[in-house]
């Protein structure tokens, strides 16, 4: 598997950067995929390689943004015991904390703050599990609720998510009245900075708990979510949700530590009961059966979840018949969690 880390360089690259921008607009006037071609602006042909492939190849580029010094796995050298990762095409060394075990640096990319080092790491194997982990996510409360029906278990993570959309959302509205619109597009890439931040932490508690229990990971099949018909306020809660950027982090989590992950049909989760089956009253957070079952309609869900069959090995769930899987919902009472 491939992860890029983040590292603080604390370096001045604004010449090279600056010489990185010329290169790439010459790419983009000429085409052109020798660095011979431009060599005149004193870039290492080893950086200057990779931007020219960049830009020439897209024909579909017409300007230049934010080019970033990349360097490919044969201009990098690292030494494990030390932990350092030496690039000498730009007379430069950096330290890195994370992960010792990669198999390899594929390349680096530089900003003006960051540096973006791509890693092969190890996956550990994948074990087929005897039982999951079911996840429920939201657009209000807490962002995921997770539910083990083994053990009558229940997890509520990420409450704050509900309360940083709430906040960014009215200073965005403040702000779009004072016509400050710059200072609004400021305040969404700090909201979705802590979203991410939020979805990493949620993300690494579930993949957590199913390790240690040795289990599996359910999840809705959520595509086309944001097409379903809903209210105002609800629409707004939906799409200020990442829910597929939560999805993708429990998936290469999962996959690193060798923990399964699987979907099932998302109908009527909420609103079938865990104990027997039928469809029962959901009001808000709340859910009652007619078989007398009482519950947090999230975690109820959440045992829903855990306990649907998957879709088939090979399935291609993004385009899902929604109406096929709806037979796979009838569970034998027998297969159901007794609380």
């Amino acid at each position: 598997m491939i992860l890029t880390y983040k590292i603080h360089h604390g370096r001045d690259f604004s010449v090279e950067l600056g010489k990185a921008g010329q290169v790439a607009r010459y790419a983009i006037d000429h085409r052109t995929l020798s660095s011979k071609d431009v060599g005149m602006f004193g870039l290492k042909s080893v950086i200057s390689n990779q931007i020219l492939r960049k830009y020439s190849r897209n024909q579909n580029a017409r300007k230049v943004n934010r080019v970033k010094l990349t360097v490919p796995a044969q201009g990098i050298s690292f030494n494990r015991e030390r932990r350092t990762i030496s690039v000498p095409s730009l007379k430069f060394q950096i330290s890195y904390m994370f992960r010792n075990d990669f198999e390899k640096i594929n390349q680096i990319e530089f900003d003006h703050i960051f540096a973006y080092i791509s890693v092969t790491v190890p996956e550990n194997a994948m074990i087929e599990p005897d039982a999951y982990l079911g996840v429920d996510r939201n657009t209000t409360g807490h962002i995921a609720v997770v539910g083990n029906p083994e053990t009558g278990k229940v997890l509520k993570i990420g409450k704050r998510a509900e309360h940083v959309h709430k906040k960014y959302r009215n200073m965005r509205k403040n702000l779009q009245k004072k016509g400050k619109y710059g200072t609004v597009k400021r305040t969404r890439k700090r909201e979705s900075r802590i979203e991410k931040d939020i979805n990493h932490t949620v993300s690494k508690k579930i993949v957590q708990e199913a390790k240690q229990n040795g289990m599996g990971i359910k999840l809705e099949c959520l595509n086309g979510i944001r097409e379903a018909r809903s209210g105002r306020n609800f629409r707004y809660s939906l799409n200020s949700w990442s829910f597929y950027q939560l999805e993708q982090m429990i998936e290469y989590k999962a996959r690193l530590l060798g923990v399964s992950v699987v979907y099932v049909d998302p109908h009527n989760t909420s609103r079938e009961c865990s104990r027997c089956g039928q469809i029962g009253n959901r009001s808000g957070k709340s859910f009652k059966c007619q078989c007398g079952h009482v519950d947090h309609a999230d975690a109820n869900a959440s045992f829903n979840i855990a306990l649907r069959p998957a879709f088939e090995e090979g399935t291609d769930r993004l385009h899902a018949d929604r109406d096929a899987c709806k037979g796979n919902t009838d569970i034998p009472k027998r297969q159901r969690y007794e609380r």
